[in-house]
Parts: C-alpha cells; sequence; structure tokens
C-alpha cells in the first residue's frame, strides 16, 4: 500500500476519532465531515470515481451541511462549560477499537479468499450519470425534494423552540 493511502486512512480515522472525543456538537459535526472528506478520497484513491462524487455530494454535500445547520438552529450548538472533551472519552475509546479490531480481523479472515485478478468494470462514471438524468430522473427529484422538505421541517422544528423559549 502506499503512502498516500496510509495518509488519506490517517485522515480519515482522526476525523472519526475527533468527532466522537469533543464535546461541542458544531466541533463533532464538523469532524465527521473531515472523516466523509477522507474517505472521498480514499474512493479516489481506490479509482472509485462514482463512490468518491457520491461520497461528497450525498454525505458531506447533503447529510454533514443538514447536520450542521440542525444542530446551529436548534439548542444543540451551545458552548460546553466543562472542557472540551467528554467526560465518556475513555469508553468512546474503547467501543470505537474495540469496534476497529472486529471489523480489520473480519477484512484479514476474508483476504485470502478474494480473487487475485479482477475484470474493469464495465459500467462507467459517464453513464450512470445519463442513467440519473435518464431513466431515474423521478427518484433523483423525488429524493431531492424529500431532503427539502426534511430542510423545511428542520427549520420549521427549530423556529417553534425558539418561540418557546421566549
Amino acid at each position: 500500500m502506499s503512502f498516500v493511502f496510509y495518509l488519506l486512512a490517517a485522515l480519515t480515522v482522526a476525523g472519526g476519532l475527533t468527532a466522537v472525543l469533543l464535546k461541542n456538537t458544531v466541533h463533532c459535526a464538523l469532524a465527521l465531515t473531515v472523516a466523509f472528506a477522507g474517505l472521498a478520497l480514499l474512493f479516489l484513491d481506490l479509482d472509485a470515481q462514482f463512490a468518491a462524487f457520491a461520497q461528497i455530494l450525498v454525505y458531506i454535500g447533503a447529510v454533514a451541511i443538514l447536520v450542521v445547520f440542525a444542530i446551529l438552529l436548534t439548542k444543540g450548538s451551545e458552548t460546553p462549560k466543562d472542557g472540551v472533551f467528554s467526560r465518556t472519552w475513555l469508553a468512546g475509546l474503547a467501543i470505537a477499537a474495540a469496534v476497529f479490531a472486529v471489523l480489520g480481523w473480519a477484512v484479514l479472515q476474508t483476504a485470502p479468499m478474494l480473487p487475485r485478478d479482477t475484470a474493469a468494470p464495465t459500467v462507467t462514471v459517464d453513464q450512470i450519470g445519463r442513467a440519473l438524468v435518464g431513466r431515474y430522473v423521478l427518484p433523483l427529484e423525488i429524493v431531492a425534494v424529500l431532503l427539502t422538505a426534511a430542510l423545511i421541517g428542520a427549520v420549521i422544528v427549530a423556529m417553534h423552540e425558539k418561540e418557546r423559549a421566549k
């Protein structure tokens, strides 16, 4: 494996650990965005362009931004008063290490069973894009309307909470 892979893996793990360990929810959401970006870069490093661009558009462009807006529109963005790290950071670190160990064990157990020579994919990113704006345009638009409705609903809920607080 190359140096670039290890660098991107370290970025992704650091973003994930930071999202778990920090106490301020806005900082956690931004660290989660860094982890998503690291995953997208790992996909690009593995020559999976469609998965990388889907990661960028869906997770960074929609989910992470929606999480940040939801946090900022509700009372979840208040600054913690007793330090930056959560009191349960050790338990979170232990759980993350256990999950990493189980996933690592599963990958190492399946590595000998993987085929050595794989055929190049026959579907290109261009064909997928043409299918999304052609044959699958209705489901794509339905997902866009659903995400827009969720964002509007979050704004309305946040407005009602702020009116109750006054």
